[in-house]
């Protein structure tokens, strides 16, 4: 049961990450056709940058969340092998 929500898991991270980097295009999408004083290239590329920087931060630290479950398994199960030595 516990593999069934960490596969879950993994998929909805990948989907996360997906519709981050999509949001973050979608977004600055719309400030490039804005009107006004609040649209324009600059602020287009601001969300850009700094979208992009928020989507690698959030999705590897979730990715290293899930790294640091499978090491901590695969050190469980190593040290369960040398025990039954």
């Amino acid at each position: 049961m516990r593999d069934l929500f960490i596969g879950l898991f993994e998929k909805l991270v990948g989907a996360v990450v997906i519709l981050l980097c999509l949001g973050v295009l979608i977004a600055a999408g719309a400030a490039l056709v804005a009107p006004g004083p609040n649209g324009g290239l600059l602020p287009a590329l601001a969300i850009l940058v700094g979208g992009s920087i928020y989507a690698i931060l959030m999705g590897g630290m979730m990715y290293l969340f899930l790294g640091v479950y499978h090491n901590t398994k695969r050190t469980a199960e190593a040290i369960e092998a040398l025990a039954k030595r």
